[in-house]
Formats: structure tokens, sequence, C-alpha cells
């Protein structure tokens, strides 16, 4: 009954406090609350907004899919921004230079995204489990190199080509287009919007029901634990970078393969940091990232929505950090909370917690 309590506070602290802190935000723009929620809401519906939403979702559940799979092992990968740049450079250069037949084509674009991705954070890797750099440190470095090998690569003497007022790489032949799903006016949902959910899938699997999903999290928890009990905690610090650049390569496929087909010099900026702040949000739970990837593309799409009641639209940027943070500290204060019942708990046990009530106040027998 404690255990399904606590499970029920924190997210119940975490969505009252988020949605005070947003309607403290939307005061003092000088809107409100609910004129400001309900046209935000209304938006939904009109023209492809929902569309787009369930498309932005899918980025952003791959993206806190990397980022989670660092967390677990107690990892802060930053570079995620940049292995995905990085992935979806390569994969569009690759996809465009080949021909396949079409499930083919999709799957060896998505590998060369994934193999670029996690050799990107292959030094960092290195640098961490040999020298003791910071992944912090190393990952933001390597984003900065990325945008400027890739803003290199994109140039017209590389693999750029002009093609009306965009430099792009050449487009990637139509056996490499994953088709999606049309709902008329609506828009068309990305075919890999299934890579999203699959990848979930695989995730939580992965960290539940094998044995590599309890190592990864041991060595997070404890790498002197992990490491007495047989686990390599720098072999496994290495795979778990590797494995979130893998997956951070997968990230721009979806518009890649589904919408853009080719690389281009206005490509999508920022899923990388958003999907660090959605694995916080869910928790690294798969569905929990889900959730977090649904309310946040909700967020970023119809905040258009929020310049016709008069207040600016980035506000939701400001609601979408309240609410990364109050999630934070809801979980953070039922954690400690937890700990103290705990402490308490063992006391009594022990008999060494203090006495409630008067009886405390009384002195010991042959004090005097």
């Amino acid at each position: 009954m404690a255990k399904l309590r606590s499970s029920l506070l924190a997210p119940a602290l975490a969505i009252v406090a988020s949605a005070l802190l947003c309607a403290i935000v939307l005061l003092l723009s000088g809107a409100n609350p609910f004129d400001a929620m309900g046209a935000m809401i209304g938006q939904v519906g009109r023209g492809q907004v929902a569309v787009d939403i369930v498309n932005s979702t899918a980025i952003y559940m791959l993206a806190a899919l990397a980022a989670a799979i660092g967390f677990q092992m107690n990892l802060l990968n930053i570079g995620i921004e940049g292995q995905y740049r990085i992935g979806a450079l390569v994969a569009a250069i690759v996809g465009s230079a080949i021909v396949l037949p079409a499930p083919l084509h999709w799957i060896v674009i998505l590998i060369v995204g994934m193999i670029a991705g996690a050799l990107w954070a292959l030094l960092p890797a290195i640098l961490k489990v040999t020298r003791g750099v910071h992944e912090v440190l190393s990952t933001i470095m390597m984003n900065a190199i990325a945008f400027g090998l890739a803003a290199y690569l994109i140039r017209r003497d590389q693999f750029g080509i002009l093609i009306g007022n965009n430099v792009s790489t050449e487009p990637i032949p139509s056996s490499g287009q994953v088709p999606g799903i049309s709902f008329g006016d609506r828009g068309t949902m990305f075919g890999l919007v299934v890579l999203a959910v699959l990848a979930a899938a695989l995730y939580g699997m992965t960290m539940n029901r094998t044995r590599f999903g309890f190592e990864l999290k041991a060595s997070g928890l404890s790498p002197t634990a992990a490491s007495a009990g047989g686990v390599n905690a720098k072999r496994m610090i290495v795979i778990s970078l590797l494995t979130s650049g893998a997956v951070a390569g997968l990230v721009g496929m979806p518009e890649i393969l589904g919408r853009d087909h080719a690389y281009t010099l206005n490509f999508a900026a920022g899923y990388g940091f958003a999907g660090l702040g959605i694995a916080l949000l869910g928790r690294n739970h798969p569905v929990g990232i889900a959730f977090g990837s649904l309310l946040w593309a909700f967020l970023e799409k119809a905040k258009v929505a929020l310049d016709n009641v008069g207040v600016p639209r980035e506000i939701a940027t400001i609601m979408q950090g309240s609410i990364v943070l109050s999630v934070v500290i809801a979980y953070e204060v039922v954690k400690r909370m937890d700990q103290a019942a705990e402490q308490r708990k063992v006391g009594r046990a022990l008999g060494t917690a203090e006495p409630a009530g008067p009886a405390a106040d009384a002195e010991p027998e042959g004090a005097k």
C-alpha cells in the first residue's frame, strides 16, 4: 500500500505543481489561463495540427529514448543533438547514392544512420573510460564539431546541390522513401511513427527483462558494486553511449525518409535537447516517455494558437520547462519522503527511534 501511495503521489504532485506554474506564467503574461489552454486545445482540431503532433511525438520519442539509455547508466549524453544531425546527414548521402528494393533500401539507410550516430558518440565514450573526461564536456564539443561538419559537407562543392533557394543533399530515390498514411487535408502521418513505437517497446523490454538491462542499471547506480558482481563498468559505459548514439542517429529519419527525402540546409534543430527534458519528464520509462513526447509535441505545435488570444507563443516554451521542473522536484520530494519513512521504520525495528508523545519528555529512571 505504501509503495502504491508513493507511486501515485509523485505524478499527482507533478501534475498539480506544473498546472500551478503554467497558470502563474500565463497570468504574469496577462492572459487568462483557461482561455489560453482552450485556444491551444482547440487548435488541435484545425488543419494538419493533429497529424503534425503525432509526427513530432515520434521524433521526440526517439530523442528521449536516446537520452534515457544514457540516464540509465547515470550518463548525461548532451551529444544527441550532434549525433542525430550526423546520422541524418550521412544516411541521406548514402541513401541518395544507392538504389535498392524498397524495404531493403529503408533498412540500409536506417542502419547507416545508427552507425553514424554511434560512431559520433565513440570518442566521448573512449575519453570517459580512458581519461575520465566528463561526457557533458566531450559531447558538447562533439556537437559543435557536428554543426560545423554538417555545414561543410552540405556545401555545393561537396555533397550539396541547389534546389530552389535551398541547399540540400541529392534527393533519396523513391525506393528509399518510406510512405506515410494520408489523412487528406489533415496531413500525412510518417510511416516511421511505427519505428518510434517499436523502439520504445524494445527499450522497455531490454531494460526490464534482460541481463543487459539489469547490468546497465546496476552500473549506473553503483559502478563499484556492479564491478564486485562481475560487471565491467567501463565496458557498460562504452556500450551505453554507443547505443544512445545509435538511437540518436534515428531521430532525423522520420523527416528524412518521410517528408524531406534529403538533408537540407534548414534541417530541424533542437530535438536532442528536447529529448533530454522529455526523458526526465517520463522518468526514463517507455510509457512515460511516450506521454511526455505527446505533451511536448502538443505544446510545440499548438502554441501558434496563443497569438489568437494575445499571448506570446514563447510562453509555451516556458510552460515546457515548468512542467519538466515540476516533475523533477515532485519525484525528488517523494523520494526523500520515502527515504525518511524507511529510516523511521528501521529505527522502530531496531528500537532506536525516538518515542513520540509525553513519554518522550519523561526522564529515564535513575537519571537523577
